[in-house]
């Protein structure tokens, strides 16, 4: 990739003078650019709420030099995405931290931050395929601020029948998006689609959003 072309440090949807932030991270394979990160945004950004995208430090990396290279280890993650709440906490009245799979774990182990309204965490990673021995939904025992979370029925990162056996705080609120693998996405024979369940995500999402405002 050519070295002078400067790539944009966040993007935004939406306006600044929403009484609502959303950080949204990405996920572990793909950037804050990627179509679904888009959506998401834009379709939040239509109810007066202000989306921030931004990349982890190693999506930076390959965005820069095009070569493909494994996430940070968590702590690295979880230092850039703070660093991302105190730039953004006074920008709004109600900052809320969402993610897609790696980028909503993160966002849940920063759910306590004083600066964080609630979590939204959209495919959660429970465990990676095939090896549910692999569980990292401990900490969902023990949060106390709300955390939201959307998982397709059809998630292998995490199925709506393994899920029923995992331990949550009374704050997470887990919802199923019908017949959807980790991004939602519904098979033909199923009658869903891909739209449509992308829509029900932004509408859970607006929902909870609200909620968490009125109990302010």
């Amino acid at each position: 990739m050519n070295s002078d072309i400067t790539l944009p440090i966040t993007l935004v949807d939406g306006e600044d003078n929403t009484k609502v932030t959303v950080l949204l991270a990405h996920g572990a394979g793909a950037g804050m650019d990627h179509e679904f990160m888009a959506d998401i945004a834009k379709q939040l950004s239509k109810h007066d709420i202000r989306v921030i995208r931004f990349n982890f430090p190693y999506m930076v990396k390959r965005a820069e030099d095009g070569k493909k290279c494994p996430p940070d280890r968590a702590p690295k993650l979880l230092a850039d995405f703070e660093k991302k709440i105190v730039q953004y906490r006074q920008d709004s009245e109600h900052l809320f931290l969402a993610g897609k799979s790696m980028g909503g774990r993160m966002a849940s182990h920063l759910v306590e931050h004083e600066a964080v309204t609630a979590v939204m965490c959209l495919g959660f990673p429970f465990h990676p395929p095939a090896k549910p021995e692999n569980y990292k939904g401990e900490h969902l025992a023990n949060v106390d601020k709300p955390i939201l979370i959307l998982q397709g029925e059809r998630d292998t990162f995490g199925t709506k029948e393994e899920c029923a056996s995992f331990i949550f705080s009374e704050s997470v609120k887990v919802d199923f998006i019908p017949d959807g693998d980790h991004s939602f996405k519904p098979r033909v024979r199923s009658g869903y689609t891909e739209n449509a369940n992308r829509a029900l995500v932004v509408k859970k999402m607006v929902e909870f959003i609200q909620q968490q405002i009125n109990m302010k």
